[in-house]
């Protein structure tokens, strides 16, 4: 498993909570920025980690702004990609049983590191269930591929 992972100047430190993390339990990551606290603008970030994720270079993305809303409505733009955003662990299970979300967004102003890793690991561990979920994801593939 190969995580992108990426954030804006809010989602910085939290960011590096998460990297800290996934290093302890020994996930393979790059990191695509931002790498300061300086002011950037999440939707470079978001597009990045998107493509990449997109592309099959990595199984998943994690992105990481103040709220998680504008991060995630960003890579959400890319053909093919289902961020979710969330802020508990419910969410994050669900968002890959039934959502099959590959880019898990969260937010530095919402959540605690703690809070934050244990998301990621439930939705790391989490598998998508396929049936009749499937049949909902095809559906969204029908309204991207309806907007050419």
């Amino acid at each position: 498993m190969k995580i992108a992972i990426g954030s804006d100047h809010a989602g910085f430190s939290l960011k590096e909570a998460v990297k800290k993390h996934l290093e302890k339990k020994g996930v393979e990551f790059k990191d695509f920025g931002t790498y300061s606290q300086e002011s950037c603008d999440y939707p470079d970030i978001a597009k990045d980690v998107a493509l990449a994720v997109k592309n099959g270079e990595f199984t998943f993305g994690i992105l990481i702004c103040g709220t998680g809303i504008g991060i995630s409505i960003a890579a959400n733009k890319v053909r093919g990609i289902r961020a979710a955003l969330c802020h508990d662990t419910f969410s994050a299970k669900a968002a890959r049983a039934h959502n099959n979300a590959n880019i898990l967004a969260m937010g530095a102003r919402v959540i605690g590191e703690g809070l934050a890793c244990e998301i990621v690991d439930t939705f790391l561990a989490s598998n998508f269930e396929g049936g009749r979920h499937q049949r909902r994801i095809d559906k969204i593939h029908l309204i991207e591929n309806d907007q050419k």
